[in-house]
């Protein structure tokens, strides 16, 4: 069965553009590709992230000092390559010539994200955590690899929240809510102010409900060293629509044994 939601959903003024489709209920995101053996944000690692079945990989977006965008997480290249220095003090050309550190001794190189987006297409959507990058430019690259359909972007700033608005109305937007937020009348109100179609750090199974009730979506972190099926539960029991994790293989399979990738709540196990 494909969930999906395809028609703008209008409430009061708040209009939730449409998420990617997804074959299954309960969403699986892959935290930077499935980096367990392959480096993260590598092509490789999406890769392995598609083979396993996932919904969506998250990668982290970046730019060269010469203005090209290219995945990336942390802000200089020297713990995830064999390099030194800020990203956005590389030209392109040096940061092709840098290797990913890997578990597996093979050789990788740090992705564009013109080379992620054909890797993904019609094969896995893109969790995008926008963190230094031209929105226009962005989305140019999504629009031409014809991936406007395939991308949920997370924000991390509020001035991307208002550029990404201007430029890409259409795309559905993510990002974090203030945790002071306790209760409905609040959640409207930033809602209000900021109309986004998901977020990621609200676990109050009330909250999580009235965010479902106006369209939205709500995808937790569960990343972690030590994640199992008890924090996996944990999460599916506040009602959430789908996690982040580092360990896809483990939590796809914990899903099909238990016959909950439709999204039914784990409450019975």
């Amino acid at each position: 069965m494909v969930f999906s939601c395809f028609a703008l959903i209008t409430f009061g003024q708040r209009t939730v553009a449409p998420l990617p489709k997804c074959k299954n209920g309960f969403v699986v995101i892959a935290h930077r590709g499935s980096h367990l053996v392959k480096p993260e944000n590598s092509i490789a690692a999406i890769e392995d992230a598609i083979s396993l079945g996932a919904d969506y990989v998250e990668l982290d977006l970046r730019t060269t000092r010469d203005g090209q965008l290219v995945l990336i997480h942390n802000e200089t290249v020297d713990h995830t390559t064999n390099g030194k220095g800020r990203i956005q003090d590389l030209n392109l050309d040096e940061v092709a010539k840098l290797t990913l550190n890997a578990k597996d001794g093979h050789l990788y190189s740090l992705p564009s994200f013109r080379e992620a987006l054909k890797a993904c297409k019609n094969r896995i959507n893109i969790y995008l955590d926008f963190k230094e990058a031209d929105v226009a430019q962005a989305y140019g690259e999504i629009k031409d690899a014809g991936m406007e359909k395939q991308v949920l972007v997370y924000l991390n700033k509020a001035e991307q929240y208002t550029l990404w608005r201007a430029v890409a109305p259409q795309m559905p937007l993510m990002s974090g809510l203030p945790s002071s937020i306790k209760t409905k009348e609040e959640l409207s109100a930033v809602l209000r102010q900021m109309p986004l179609e998901a977020t990621d750090n609200i676990s109050d199974p009330m909250l999580v409900a009235a965010l479902k009730e106006s369209g939205l979506s709500v995808f937790l972190d569960v990343q972690m060293a030590d994640e199992d099926a008890i924090k996996w539960k944990a999460a599916m029991d506040k009602g959430v629509q789908g996690v982040q994790t580092d360990h896809p293989e483990a939590l796809i399979k914990y899903l099909e044994t238990n016959d909950l990738r439709d999204g039914l709540k784990v409450s019975r196990l």
